[in-house]
């Protein structure tokens, strides 16, 4: 934070008020990271799109790793369950991306 002394200038004032209010909105965006994810353009679209990626990419690594004789059933089903993991994160990131949007 900075240190507001007694200043002669009402400019110099004023710009150290504007300093002081940019350094406080950077530290509200470090608290809110959907909000810094939204200020920077990204969109509830791509956190979805993301997802069905992610639902895409579970199938096909489970499925090569069943096709491969190096890996067992367990491995494969390893492999699947990985990426699947991603997808409900994704979607959770989408539906807080939808609501700072609406916002």
């Amino acid at each position: 934070m900075l240190k507001l002394d007694v200043v002669a200038d009402s400019d110099e004032l004023a710009r150290l008020q504007c300093r002081r209010s940019t350094v406080l909105a950077d530290e509200r965006h470090l608290m809110h990271p959907v909000k810094y994810l939204s200020s920077i353009g990204f969109r509830s679209d791509y956190a979805y799109l993301g997802a069905f990626v992610s639902i895409a990419l579970s199938l096909i690594s489970w499925l090569f790793s069943r096709g491969n004789k190096h890996h067992d059933k367990a491995q494969s089903d390893r492999w699947g369950i990985f990426v699947g993991h991603w997808a409900p994160t994704f979607m959770a990131l989408g539906v807080a991306l939808t609501l700072e949007e609406r916002d």
